[in-house]
């Protein structure tokens, strides 16, 4: 296969079955490997669809300056995608963005604005969006993105990884667990596989200390999933039931994908797979259950993979304690 740009390779990512990991459940668990994108991560998917469509109908000049809030994989996406389109992009970023992310960003070509001040949640993404307006009022010609209410990030993951699942399998998942940040790539691909497949499951992994669904916020350190503000494009009723993770139980499940599995994934894949593990414990019955695995373990090493780093989550994990139960406030997953 030779392709006409790198860009072109977005998307067609396989699925893999995860027979050793789960070798003890009687459920079957499979997962889409975003991480098999060019750009490292699904974000890939919404960048290239949201800057594409944009320039098709001009609601992204071809002369734009591209910014967006995104401290991670949407932010290397964009990069990527602007540099190829010839467009200037800006990542307003915070002081949580790792050294390779921001390193990543810049081999790309994009600029940095960084924040330094708090949200009122104790996060950075009410700041980081106010820098993004600031720089709307400032900057002519600037494009915001603005994946927390753009329906292009859905409809980039209903016409992608929706069609690619529903072509790739021969018959429904019981379950669909995924990862909800922005609840872009969760609604995208459930409301396809649902047109198919009316009684799927749909269960949502959030970070512990988000507040996505109503939780008290506490700190977290891993990117990916949850959020310090309620994204636009969120719409409870279409989720069965909300798991919390928090970053050591995640870090731990990252360890043991890439032990079993020899998958060396990022920290919002290990947030899924602590789900999955808690979620088939609670089944009463075998189930086929679907996830994704949104990016690449190299952006970790810092932290997930990091010894010392996983040491200090555990302690803070013994010290909050939070509730991680199937139970939730919006439904029961069985």
């Amino acid at each position: 296969m030779i392709l006409d740009s790198i860009l072109d390779g977005v998307g067609g990512t396989p699925i893999v079955r995860l027979s050793r990991l789960f070798r003890d459940s009687p459920c079957e668990v499979m997962a889409k490997m975003e991480l098999c994108n060019p750009g490292g991560s699904v974000k890939d998917r919404p960048a290239r669809y949201i800057v594409e469509r944009g320039l098709a109908d001009g609601s992204i000049p071809c002369d734009a300056h591209v910014v967006e809030s995104s401290s991670g994989n949407l932010a290397i996406a964009l990069a990527m995608v602007c540099r190829l389109r010839g467009l200037r992009f800006t990542a307003v970023v915070d002081p949580k963005i790792s050294p390779t992310n921001l390193r990543i960003i810049r081999c790309y070509g994009g600029n940095i604005e960084q924040v330094t001040e708090k949200d009122r949640q104790g996060g950075y993404l009410e700041t980081r969006i106010e820098c993004v307006k600031q720089m709307l009022r400032e900057r002519p010609g600037t494009v915001w993105i603005n994946q927390y209410a753009n329906e292009r990030n859905w409809q980039s993951h209903y016409h992608g990884e929706g069609e690619e699942i529903l072509r790739d399998l021969d018959r429904p998942v019981d379950y669909l667990v995924l990862g909800v940040s922005t609840s872009g790539t969760l609604h995208g691909i459930a409301r396809r596989l649902r047109e198919a497949w009316p009684q799927l499951k749909v269960v949502a992994v959030n970070a512990a200390g988000s507040v996505l669904f109503g939780a008290p916020p506490y700190p977290r350190e891993l990117p990916g999933i949850g959020a310090s503000r309620v994204p636009e494009l969120l719409r409870r009723d279409e989720i069965g039931d909300v798991i919390h993770v928090n970053d050591y139980e995640s870090a731990l499940a990252c360890r043991e994908l890439v032990k079993h599995e020899g998958i060396f994934a990022g920290g919002s894949s290990g947030s899924v797979i602590a789900a999955i593990q808690r979620l088939c414990a609670r089944l009463p019955h075998s189930a086929r259950i679907l996830t994704i695995l949104p990016d690449r373990g190299e952006r970790y090493l810092d932290t997930v993979y990091n010894d010392e780093w996983l040491s200090r989550m555990r302690d803070r994990h013994l010290e909050h304690n939070p509730e991680t139960s199937l139970n939730s406030t919006i439904g029961q997953a069985a």
